[in-house]
């Protein structure tokens, strides 16, 4: 239920299992359709190495960036809702997956609930959330530091830009 006033939110979308690219536009598309949701950023598709569990294969990862008069909690029903139609079954923590859907940063708002945390707790320390989102939102704030600068310190690691995301 969309809720006043809109904020703008930014998601991290990664997956490493079946058509991920085609799980992303998927994904973007639920939000677009979605009453009180409008996409008006999103960045290139990037490959990643695994993070948490590496004896999986390379993840694609990309950011978007909506406003949203839905709360952070009824966003967070939506990503779920999309990662479920897009073939997520959640098995294993940092395993393989079609589709994973991030809240990254939610306005201004500081949430901590036992299953939603924003901003995310630990997108800091993780190139394949900071590369895709410095190129949309590089003056975010993520622990009141901009992201632009968390990329700087951090550094890209093995994220590779692979470039837009291809159409249907």
């Amino acid at each position: 239920m969309p809720t006043e006033p809109s904020v703008v939110a930014t998601l991290s979308l990664g997956g490493n299992e079946g058509d991920v690219t085609g799980a992303f536009r998927l994904a973007l598309k639920r939000l677009a359709s979605t009453p009180g949701v409008e996409v008006v950023a999103r960045s290139g598709v990037w490959r990643t190495p695994p993070w948490g569990k590496t004896d999986q294969p390379d993840f694609l990862n990309m950011a978007a960036a909506l406003r949203t008069r839905l709360s952070a909690r009824g966003l967070l029903d939506l990503c779920q809702d999309i990662e479920r139609e897009g073939g997520r079954q959640r098995h294993e923590r940092w395993g393989p997956r079609t589709l994973d859907i991030d809240i990254i940063t939610f306005g201004d708002a500081h949430v901590d609930e036992p299953d939603l945390v924003v901003p995310h707790p630990r997108a800091a320390e993780r190139a394949f959330v900071l590369a895709p989102l410095a190129e949309i939102a590089p003056d975010a704030r993520i622990g009141g530091a901009r992201v632009a600068d968390l990329l700087t310190r951090l550094g890209a690691g093995e994220a590779t830009p692979l470039g837009p995301l291809p159409p249907d």
